[in-house]
């Protein structure tokens, strides 16, 4: 299989790292970059001896697959364009920044029955991956309460803010996590610095009777970066910090009723270590295998759209300052 990454910038720089190691193990045949810059595309190729382009569509006749890893705006035009001629897409999240415009990108893969991927990274995540496990297997009992912090201090990007930046990961984390979509989303962001792009976001998902909050923004100096997430059930608690991909917490505490009075059980916490991935060389290894057994990624077009279609949920909320239901009518398809 012959693979090509799309956008040389800061996080394609990384696509392409991995996609030359995955052609050094042999799970590839070829590797070809391509960027508009053509000083960084050459700098980027020689410097890993591979060769590059400069037109998305010269790909089109040389790889069976792409790494698209160009500002969200582009997504439509060239995973279109490549899926129509039969490419297979691993599309950058977000998918698209409208909703119409990523369930568009998915309806071309189907009709052109090609593989299509969102780089909903997380996913792929060993700790996340191994209280996922924990979850299904009913070892926290039932998930009452979910909570999410992404904290930074920088620059809020020009192009969108942290609700497509950031809380289209936690959004699709719980996602992930619950089996299902919330019934219901309360969202509020601010803008100081760049108007209409919002850098503090804060959402309250509802999911019959268990709630996730999250909390994004790119203007918080206290904590350095922070990410994390805390998982609440009725038999036992699980913290991950993401910045450690490979460990995650379990609290042994639960509230139980006895001769009539509620006590709080409280016995202990443990650390556990994970298998050592990185989590993107797994989401591109993902993707490969499903093109060749033919199968749905774990992150799939279906997955990323979906994502979307709640960000404009929870963004319809901020603009009526009020709670929106979600229904089922806001997803096309089912996996």
């Amino acid at each position: 299989m012959k693979l090509g990454v799309i956008g040389t910038g800061y996080w394609g720089s990384n696509h392409a790292r991995v996609a030359v190691e995955l052609e050094e193990d042999g799970l590839i045949e070829e590797v070809i970059f391509c960027d508009l810059d053509e000083d960084r595309v050459t700098e980027l190729a020689s410097n890993y001896g591979v060769e590059f382009v400069t037109d998305y569509r010269e790909l089109i006749s040389r790889v069976d697959a792409a790494v698209i890893a160009t500002p969200s705006h582009t997504h439509r035009d060239i995973a279109i364009t490549l899926l129509s001629n039969g490419v297979d897409c691993l599309v950058e999240k977000p998918l698209a920044i409208h909703s119409d415009t990523a369930w568009e990108i998915v309806e071309t893969a189907n009709q052109n029955n090609r593989t299509l991927a969102v780089g909903h990274i997380f996913r792929y995540h060993p700790a996340l991956q191994a209280v996922k496990e924990r979850i299904d297997r009913g070892e926290l009992g039932h998930i009452k309460y979910l909570h999410t912090n992404r904290y930074s201090f920088r620059v809020p990007r020009e192009s969108s803010g942290v609700l497509h930046q950031l809380a289209v990961h936690d959004v699709d984390i719980y996602r992930y996590l619950l089996g299902g979509h919330p019934d219901r989303i309360f969202c509020a962001t601010n803008s100081w610095i760049r108007d209409d792009i919002e850098e503090t976001a804060t959402l309250t998902l509802n999911y019959e009777n268990t709630i996730g909050t999250i909390n994004e923004s790119w203007q918080v100096p206290v904590f350095g970066k922070k990410r994390e997430l805390i998982v609440i059930g009725t038999e036992r608690s699980a913290y991950i910090d993401y910045l450690k991909d490979t460990e995650f917490e379990i609290f042994d505490s639960r509230i139980r009723r006895e001769d009539g009075e509620y006590r709080a059980m409280e016995e202990g916490q443990t650390t556990h270590e994970t298998r050592n991935a990185e989590p993107l060389r797994e989401e591109v290894t993902d993707f490969l295998m499903a093109i060749e057994n033919d199968r749905s990624p774990l992150a799939s077009g279906q997955v990323g759209a979906e994502a979307i279609s709640l960000l404009e949920r929870a963004a319809e909320s901020e603009r009526t300052n009020s709670a929106v239901s979600v229904g089922a009518d806001q997803f096309r398809m089912s996996e």
